[in-house]
């Protein structure tokens, strides 16, 4: 839960906000096959055919900084350089527009290959 406050009150803004918000930002890039399981309780989920958006994103907060960390599967072929940068600035951008809270580092783990 990350706590917002303005002029007008306070706003609780939760984990999973952030990571539905990140894994349709990280889903559109291109060369992104789909989200591996960040920790257990997604892996099991994910063994049991729950697969959700949100896999492999796990989110904290540092004050009013995020510290975002992405698990993905990516497509066989592409450039994984390539791809991760892309990754990096598209989630720094949809957080900061959609939220105004600074991005203080993403780091994004290949976890997986996938051929067409």
């Amino acid at each position: 839960m990350i706590i917002l406050e303005n002029p007008n009150g306070i706003i609780d803004v939760s984990n999973e906000y952030f990571s539905i918000l990140i894994g349709n930002a990280v889903s559109s890039c291109y060369g992104v096959a789909g989200m591996a399981p960040g920790n257990a309780v997604q892996g099991i989920a994910a063994f049991f055919g729950r697969k959700k958006i949100d896999h492999g994103v796990l989110v904290a907060s540092n004050g009013h900084q995020l510290a975002i960390e992405l698990h993905i599967i990516v497509m066989y072929g592409v450039n994984i350089n390539e791809i991760v940068k892309s990754i990096i600035k598209k989630v720094r951008y949809t957080i900061e527009e959609a939220t105004g809270l600074a991005v203080e580092s993403v780091n994004v783990f290949v976890d997986g290959m996938k051929s067409e």
